[in-house]
């Protein structure tokens, strides 16, 4: 998929843009990267999340192409993150669903969406349905509190945050020259006329709203914990009819606790009462986290379209704009990154076809919303 050497420029220094900006530079090109925050990507919405990668539990709230994407770029995390010169947290143990006794029939449409998702998709890993026993072989600190479970193998997560820091590092060390705190917009660039740069590609999230109008700001807020008390090995996911949770247990007992998605591109702090429901929930699941301590509440709004699908899309030649990646960041980064390496190497992509992914260009990015 390897270009011939190039000079490119990148827009938005989030997930995607940091990871176009170090596998383009590994490849021996020219890479330049505009952002308007910082290396800390405190703009972008990477930084509040729980970088789960679990394909078959998203599947019950996205479409086959993205579980597909998904499961696909799995192990390219692993491929990636081993390159990375800073050591980065993940880990593939699988994923644990429980419910509490009154939430039992959600969780039997849950399971059904899960087994729907394996019938189209038969070689994901195959779940496994527990009894309170297989609950305690999961999680032996969980003994006694669910009476059912299920166990979805093979999915995983990684430190978002660590993952962040490693590719900035990375950049540096590649030479990729790093513009923070410098927004610029499309329309200041003519790439492949002299004098500018042969690629660009726009990795912006809600800051392409001025390009991308259907874009929307779906808020998300995640509370991390440390919690000495609280043993968890893998991420759980606490069945709910309102407001279903996720703990995802990070390295030194840190704790990354979310579940509130609000169609809002509201930016302020938590409200109290998410902040309780997220508390109360995890507590309810182990009361460990009584003791833990609260380090950070943090909201941010994820880049969405319309349909929640992620998209690609080639605006004018030797431009590409990727975005809508939604909750699904760093599930199917890998994937997005693999799209746009091909359509840049060939003007194709066989793996957009596989992924149900629309490459609409010119003219035809009107039929996007």
């Amino acid at each position: 998929m390897n270009l011939q050497p190039s000079s490119i420029v990148i827009l938005g220094a989030g997930l995607m843009g940091r990871l176009l900006a170090v596998e383009l530079a590994r490849q021996g090109h020219a890479v330049e990267v505009f952002d308007s925050g910082g290396p800390a990507a405190e703009h972008a919405a990477a930084p509040v999340a729980a970088a789960m990668l679990a394909p078959l539990a998203e599947s019950a709230v996205t479409e086959p192409g993205v579980v597909r994407m998904g499961q696909y770029s799995l192990p390219r995390w692993r491929e990636m993150l081993g390159a990375l010169a800073q050591p980065v947290f993940f880990q593939q143990e699988g994923t644990l669903i429980v419910w509490h006794r009154q939430d039992a029939a959600e969780a039997q449409r849950l399971k059904r969406l899960l087994e729907a998702t394996q019938t189209t998709i038969p070689d994901l890993p195959a779940m496994q349905v527990l009894d309170g026993a297989g609950v305690t072989a999961a999680e032996p600190t969980l003994a006694h509190r669910f009476a059912q479970g299920l166990y979805l193998p093979g999915e995983g997560q990684l430190d978002n945050r660590q993952l962040l820091a490693a590719l900035a590092h990375e950049m540096d060390r590649l030479q990729v020259r790093c513009h923070w705190h410098t927004p610029r917009d499309p329309g200041e660039f003519s790439p492949g006329t002299p004098g500018q740069a042969d690629w660009l590609l726009d990795c912006r999230g809600l800051g392409a709203r001025g390009q991308w109008k259907a874009l929307r700001g779906v808020r998300g807020e995640v509370v991390r914990l440390h919690a000495p008390e609280v043993t968890l090995r893998r991420p759980t996911r606490v069945v709910h009819p309102r407001y279903p949770i996720y703990i995802a247990p990070k390295e030194n007992h840190l704790f990354v606790i979310g579940a509130t998605e609000i169609e809002s591109d509201d930016l302020s702090p938590a409200s109290v009462r998410s902040t309780l429901e997220l508390l109360s929930a995890a507590y309810a699941v182990h009361t460990g986290f009584a003791e833990a301590r609260i380090v950070e509440i943090a909201t941010q709004c994820r880049p969405t379209l319309p349909d929640n699908l992620p998209a690609v899309r080639q605006p004018r030649p030797r431009v590409l704009e990727v975005n809508g990646l939604y909750r699904h960041g760093f599930m199917i980064a890998p994937a997005m990154l693999d799209v746009v390496l091909q359509l840049m190497a060939t003007g194709q992509s066989p793996l957009a076809s596989r992924f149900d992914l629309a490459l609409p260009t010119g003219d035809d990015t009107r039929a996007l919303p």
